[in-house]
């Protein structure tokens, strides 16, 4: 089995980014590959609960996510740094990610077979 890591940096709205990548790690996971998912940079807003893209005529990514686990996609992580440039509180956010620093995050990826940025 091999190990896949899709690292998301994206706004959840504005962009195709954010859902490409999920869908990404949900196909992966199809074919019963180990699958990873890091965000970091303005990725972290897709941790945000209670999201509501209906005005910009969007569909709700959160959905999408809250489906990670039943893909068996449970190694979810999220740049510390990021969250905390950004001001959010890791108390917050509505999927269960691990925090990680950066230094942490280079050791993640040198762990992967194969690495995503989306």
């Amino acid at each position: 089995m091999k190990q896949f890591l899709v690292i998301t940096s994206n706004a959840p709205y504005g962009t195709s980014q954010a859902r490409e990548a999920t869908d990404l790690a949900l196909a992966t996971a199809l074919f019963e590959q180990k699958v990873s998912l890091l965000f970091q940079g303005d990725g972290v807003f897709q941790l945000l609960p209670d999201q509501n893209p209906a005005a910009i005529e969007q569909k709700n990514l959160s959905a999408m996510q809250q489906a990670l686990p039943l893909y068996d996609v449970e190694d979810l992580f999220y740049c510390a740094e990021s969250l905390q440039e950004r001001g959010i509180e890791s108390r917050t956010l509505a999927l269960p990610a691990k925090a990680l620093t950066r230094s942490e995050i280079a050791s993640l990826i040198r762990q992967q077979d194969h690495v995503f940025h989306v």
